[in-house]
């Protein structure tokens, strides 16, 4: 939170505004979850959005829903816009949200956030095993982004090749900004641990 305040203050010199996107907020292994207003200067700040949605920890992707906390002035101009795009979620969308709080689903998606942190335990060290780099281990969501570099030199061609031979599905780096994309592979653990260890198995095979 110290580290999105301190964005919120360049922004703010510089006459800007600060959108922070917490989509992924509740799917964090070890580290604290909180919301960016929990700090008492952004949750004062006139200039502070935070988008969130019930797609990724509520595990209701498809459902097209979510919220937008605004400062208070601009509420009214925010709500122009919402009647012009979308009105309103629909009633079943807005009734299972509320159901997604009752405490037995939260006891299911903490149980959920549980098996997710061991599946990165587990694929992790399987990749690094087969020549995968991957600087830091995640600390939330549920992919691992893995340099390829000693495996191949072009992530989009070695994303073809596993999908095309291996039947592995991975996502290249060029999704997914300037840094050194073609060196790099988006990897998801959203399947149980024996099809990870297989999808594993079948990338070692391409190299033999």
């Amino acid at each position: 939170i110290d580290e999105i305040a301190a964005l919120h203050a360049v922004t703010r010199r510089r006459g800007g505004l600060l959108l922070v996107d917490e989509i992924y907020q509740g799917l964090t292994y070890g580290i604290d979850s909180a919301t960016a207003l929990a700090h008492p200067a952004l949750n004062a700040a006139d200039d502070v959005f935070v988008v969130n949605s019930f797609s990724k920890y509520f595990g209701m992707t498809g459902w097209r829903l979510g919220w937008l906390v605004a400062p208070t002035p601009l509420v009214r101009e925010i709500e122009k816009l919402a009647q012009h795009f979308f009105i309103s979620p629909s009633s079943p969308a807005q009734h299972a949200a509320l159901a997604a709080f009752e405490p037995a689903t939260l006891e299911i998606l903490e149980a959920r956030r549980t098996e997710f942190a061991a599946r990165r335990n587990v694929l992790l060290p399987a990749l690094q095993e087969i020549g995968f780099t991957i600087a830091t281990e995640p600390q939330g969501a549920f992919y691992i982004y893995a340099d390829i570099s000693k495996l191949a030199d072009d992530s989009e061609a070695l994303a073809r090749r596993m999908i095309e031979e291996a039947g592995v599905a991975a996502t290249p780096g060029l999704d997914f900004g300037h840094h050194l994309p073609r060196r790099h592979l988006r990897i998801a653990y959203t399947t149980r641990e024996s099809r990870l260890l297989e999808a594993v198995e079948r990338i070692s095979a391409l190299r033999a």
